[in-house]
């Protein structure tokens, strides 16, 4: 593997680091009023609107990882699916503002994941590329007419890095690759409910760039570029994807036309970490323990109302069984998110506990395989105890402490990793995956979003709500670890509580 690309990630990973006597790279100020466009039209393309009905609305929560008959390849099954992992879930309203709100959540809620779909022999769709634009739950027509005989349906990725860094400067390519992982596993969740089983497909940047017009740089001269991110098939009943398109039609919208800021960094990490997606042969995970659920909550109703904490009420205990049950969902084989994923966990979640019912306060890891335990052990602090903390997860107490001080003090000053319940700190296996292909650089983000995701839901399906921070300074987390080099690096941080609402802010409906 190239030593320069290595270099370049580990390079851009310490210079986009914050630290407690100064953050990375970001810009001195925002125009709030200039803030890039929420959505980008691919202006001059056929729009076809998708059934707005979810298919799959009577589910029970408690059920999702059912196996289940796979609804049929239909426009009304693609726009139910869509609405569940992409789309919009309400709007907001507050002082003269309004913001929507999607199902995949999003650094900032600034969205830089755009979607895409290939459809072939899809009842309802002609065959083509598509741009799906969330605003009017709608697919734009970008390409048609390919001799290729497949046919399914394919899912595809791209970033458009500009909305990130428009507000967090250098730091905002790990933000996209986080707001990536949300974004696979609420694909996973909606899949799950449909009946569909996704997978990722082994293709390299410039493969997926080609299959979905990326490349086609004419295309995007005076406008903000999209990174391919990932291709992931829903359905292929025939043939291998290698779309040649004969027709194309649209061109991108602009989103900022005065951007104040440039940051080269990010294109050199982009490029640096392109590669194929971390396919695997699947392996059966076992299942961790079964948890009661809530059986009178439906899983569309978690997905559609499932929201990011701003605030929360620094009071309430969380329940013992919602804790256990948050935490099962996190290792491999307790969510349909890890059915798609290699089963080999490098991401670890050490938790910060505040307010658990029957869990002391203090720091706790959740080594999510088996090597992992013995390696972080080995990184962590010599004093920690690793006193096994539950009869069944494999969750162990680091060391007894009130840690709400700290877990604020790392967070970038934020209250609200002291006032919920529980904050986590996402631990990546670091140097030697890096090493060994930098694109795994991405693949940790994507899997530490991933993490996020579970736990938002799980929080949302049990009354409680979550919320991804990704302002912490990461050299502080890892002294306070005791972690002295590469081997291991803390990626994101998340907190659960209970929500304080804003009732000055209104809500209203995603599609009217």
């Amino acid at each position: 593997m190239s030593d320069v690309r290595v270099a370049t990630v580990i390079a851009y990973h310490a210079r986009s680091k914050h630290a407690l006597d100064r953050y990375a790279a970001g810009p001195g100020t925002l125009d709030w009023e200039a803030q890039p466009k929420a959505f980008r039209d691919w202006e001059g393309t056929e729009q076809v609107a998708l059934p707005r009905d979810v298919a799959v609305s009577d589910i029970p929560w408690g059920e999702l990882p059912a196996t289940r008959a796979a609804l049929p390849l239909n426009a009304a099954s693609l726009g139910s699916f869509l609405r569940l992992c992409v789309g919009l879930t309400a709007w907001k309203e507050y002082g003269g503002s309004r913001w929507s709100l999607r199902a995949n959540p999003s650094s900032g809620n600034l969205h830089p994941t755009e979607t895409w779909l290939i459809c072939a022999d899809v009842a309802g769709l002609e065959d083509g590329l598509y741009h799906y634009q969330n605003l009017h739950h709608a697919l734009e027509k970008r390409a048609w007419g390919n001799g290729a005989q497949a046919q399914g349906l394919w899912l595809g990725f791209s970033s458009i890095h500009w909305r990130e860094a428009w507000k967090y400067g250098e730091r905002a390519f790990r933000y996209c690759q986080l707001d990536l992982g949300h974004a696979l596993a609420a694909v996973s969740y909606a899949a799950a409910l449909h009946g569909w089983h996704p997978r990722l497909l082994n293709m390299d940047s410039a493969e997926i760039a080609r299959c979905l017009g990326l490349d086609r740089a004419a295309d995007f001269i005076g406008v903000e570029g999209e990174e391919p991110e990932v291709i992931l098939v829903l359905e292929a009943r025939a043939g291998d994807l290698a779309p040649d398109w004969q027709h194309w039609a649209g061109n991108p919208s602009l989103l900022d036309a005065n951007p104040l800021y440039q940051w080269p960094v990010i294109e050199e990490a982009a490029e640096a970490t392109r590669g194929a997606p971390p396919v695997a042969d699947p392996v059966i995970a076992e299942p961790p323990a079964a948890h009661e659920h809530d059986v009178d909550i439906r899983a569309g109703q978690v997905i559609l109302k499932r929201r990011s904490a701003q605030a929360f009420d620094g009071r309430s205990v969380m329940p013992n069984a919602v804790f256990r049950r948050m935490l099962s969902g996190l290792l491999p084989g307790g969510s349909p998110v890890w059915d798609m994923w290699p089963s080999v966990a490098r991401v670890h979640p050490v938790l910060l506990v505040h307010r658990v019912e029957g869990v002391a306060p203090g720091l706790y890891a959740l080594p999510r395989s088996g090597a992992a335990k013995p390696s972080l052990q080995a990184a962590f602090r010599e004093m920690f105890s690793w006193q096994p903390a539950d009869p069944e997860l494999p969750l162990f107490q680091l060391v007894a402490a009130q840690t709400g001080k700290t877990a604020r003090t790392l967070s970038c000053h934020q209250d609200i990793a002291t006032q919920c319940a529980v904050a986590f700190m996402l631990v990546a296996e670091f140097a030697a995956p890096v090493a060994a292909d930098p694109a795994a650089y991405r693949h940790l983000h994507w899997e530490a979003g991933m993490l996020g995701h579970v736990i938002t839901l799980e929080a949302e399906a049990a009354g409680w709500r979550g919320t991804g921070i990704g302002c912490f300074f990461d050299d502080a987390d890892h002294e306070v670890l005791g972690l002295k080099d590469d081997r291991f690096q803390v990626i994101y941080h998340y907190a659960v509580g209970m929500a304080l609402d804003d009732p000055r802010i209104s809500t209203l409906p995603a599609y009217e």
